[in-house]
């Protein structure tokens, strides 16, 4: 930029122009006056360039900070991204190794929606074939998919079943229950408050009976529970109720003992069927390890979720054989471990329950007669655990009140029909328990039902479940799942699953 491009004075432009020849004396003073006015606009010129320059300056500090603050955010992330998921260990600044490992929330559990009752959507899970999915209830989320399996596939899970040997679903008295009784060293008041569900300071019927169903795996009817308070006189007034004065005059196995003289048959079991496991891993029948993979395309589910679960549970009913309502899966509470998870939960804790996410039952044939799998309180607007028994009507009961379910699905040879036991957190993980879950086998009144189980387990404790997957994974620590979850699919554990 020149000087006489800045001045807008014509009569200005003409001396600037002369730079070879001295100016004649008598013009010095208009000259100093020219000098002075030019003298001021390059100053101002100066200032303006200057001031440029400065603020282009400013701004190339600030766009490169701000660019190297990105790329050092981006390079933090795409580390964290690329290290594998099994060693997702905060490391702190000062150097000190952390307490417990933790691992990053990368990986997100796919749900599918159920969108209304009666919707059917397409599923391509064989090559060459389109299964065809209808939602039978929102809640719990269930589905429903016909010829699932085919039917030789079907004879051959049976055959495979029987030639390894079926035992016993239930056994009279169930192992350990002492032990816990002795461990936790509860006081009958401590007892009685546990079981006092309402907290009316009296022991209703069903109260009563829910804690003998759990505790000793026997099914007993408000009929069979009056006879049993009129054998131990335990109902001093005869109302039916037990107060906690009456209640202390009860030892902790009364209740046992009383039916262990009396007898107990099959039918007043919590279930009464046989069972066996079959392995799915590498080296199993292939026909078992197709319906695993198919498993894993149906739910959506990274591969390495489906193998750490349980082996696919075979399960016959003979006539009159049946499963009370009851839920896979337990709540799950601090103090409280899952099954599979359980090396990983850092706790002494006697509290373990199932974690089963996902249910997928196969039925292996068609049944003559019953055997339907019911679901007393889908789609409910609402789920109360007290009203579940009333006025002797038990809904729990899947020999006396199965067609009071408000669902049932009929046994057909191939189809399979899968749904959720828990809820989701809303961060793509696992949530609450999903009480309307509730489920059970209707009493088999002609022939026999054959059925086979397929769960998922998933720990709602995110770092808890990495922590086993870490534990029970013998990949090196430089390899990375593609699924974002590091386990190795050969590690099969027969004693990871629990039978509820």
């Amino acid at each position: 930029m020149t000087d006489n491009q800045e001045t807008p004075d014509a009569e200005d432009a003409t001396p600037s122009r002369s730079t070879t020849l001295p100016p004649p004396p008598p013009l010095r003073p208009p000259c100093e006056r020219l000098s002075c006015h030019k003298t001021s606009v390059c100053s101002r010129s100066y200032f303006v360039v200057v001031m440029v320059f400065f603020h282009v300056y400013i701004i190339n500090v600030i766009a490169l900070l701000f660019y190297v603050h990105y790329n050092s955010g981006q390079d933090d992330a795409n580390r964290s991204r690329d290290a594998p998921t099994g060693n997702h260990q905060q490391r702190p600044e000062s150097g000190r190794p952390p307490s417990k490992p933790e691992f990053l929330r990368d990986v997100s559990l796919t749900r599918i929606e159920g969108i209304r009752v009666g919707h059917v959507q397409k599923v391509s899970l064989v090559p060459g074939k389109v299964h065809e999915m209808r939602t039978l209830s929102l809640k719990p989320l269930l589905f429903e998919i016909p010829e699932f399996l085919s039917e030789d596939e079907c004879r051959v899970v049976m055959q495979l079943a029987q030639l390894k040997g079926l035992m016993e679903s239930q056994l009279m008295v169930q192992d350990g229950q002492e032990e816990l009784a002795k461990e936790l060293n509860l006081s009958p008041d401590e007892i009685f408050n546990l079981l006092d569900i309402n907290q009316d300071g009296e022991l209703q019927l069903h109260e009563i009976l829910t804690h003998s169903r759990v505790r000793d795996g026997i099914w007993l009817t408000p009929e069979n529970l009056r006879e049993i308070y009129a054998g131990l006189k335990a109902d001093k007034d005869g109302n039916g109720l037990l107060s906690l004065e009456e209640f202390r005059l009860l030892s902790n196995d009364a209740f046992q003992r009383f039916l262990m003289q009396q007898g107990v048959k099959r039918s007043q079991l919590v279930r009464n069927s046989r069972h066996t496991w079959l392995y799915q891993g590498k080296g199993a029948h292939q026909v078992l390890q197709d319906i695993k993979e198919r498993v894993t395309r149906l739910t959506r589910l990274p591969p390495s979720l489906v193998d750490l679960s349980e082996p696919l549970q075979v399960v016959r009913y003979d006539e009159g054989g049946h499963y009370h309502a009851h839920h896979d899966s337990g709540p799950v509470y601090p103090e409280t471990a899952c099954t599979h998870t359980r090396l990983a939960a850092n706790t002494s804790t006697p509290f373990e329950t199932s974690c089963r996410y996902i249910t997928v039952l196969f039925y292996l044939n068609s049944v003559e007669g019953g055997g339907e799998t019911a679901f007393p309180v889908a789609d409910n607007r609402t789920y109360d655990e007290v009203s579940l028994i009333q006025n002797d009507v038990d809904l729990l009961d899947t020999r006396r009140n199965c067609n009071k379910s408000n669902l049932r699905v009929k046994p057909s040879k191939g189809t399979a029909v899968f749904w959720y036991n828990y809820l989701s957190d809303g961060r793509g993980w696992v949530g609450e328990q999903d009480e309307y879950a509730l489920h059970g086998g209707c009493v088999v009144t002609h022939g026999t039902k054959w059925v086979a189980n397929k769960w998922i387990n998933i720990d709602p404790d995110y770092q808890r479940q990495a922590r086993y997957q870490q534990l029970v994974s013998q990949q090196p620590e430089d390899e990375e799942d593609e699924e974002g979850l590091t386990l190795n699919p050969d590690i099969q554990s027969s004693d990871i699953h629990e039978d509820l």
